[in-house]
């Protein structure tokens, strides 16, 4: 992931490859951050009720912010450049990669929130 952002960085181009294992982990870490887990006992599992309605919610914005991903990233780039890029379509490859985790993530952290708010 360092290499990929040094590579930015300097001007270099980036692959499929790079932009990959970034989406990748990022995934991975925003879902090691949003779910609990059964050993510690701690958190909300994606099993539970609660975690049936974070997924159910957070899988619904995430859709409606992708399309807008996808609509504005077409405008800019039909405006700004004229023509497709392929670094704007692996930019929204990303974007779709780890837009429903990262929606998870808000979602859950605002339900403990109000949890908390009611126990306290």
């Amino acid at each position: 992931m360092g290499f990929t952002i040094y590579k930015i960085w300097i001007g270099k181009d980036v692959g499929f490859n790079e932009v990959g294992s970034i989406g990748g982990l990022l995934i991975l870490f925003l879902t090691a951050i949003t779910w609990g887990s059964k050993e510690e006992k701690f958190g909300i599992l994606q099993e539970e009720e609660l975690g049936q309605r974070i997924i159910e919610k957070s899988s619904k914005i995430s859709y409606f912010l992708l399309m807008v991903f996808v609509f504005l990233a077409a405008v800019i780039d039909k405006l700004v450049l004229g023509s497709i890029n392929i670094m704007l379509l692996l930019l929204l490859l990303i974007l779709s990669m780890i837009t429903l985790p990262f929606v998870e993530f808000l979602v859950a952290k605002n339900i403990n929130k109000t949890i908390w708010k009611m126990v306290i």
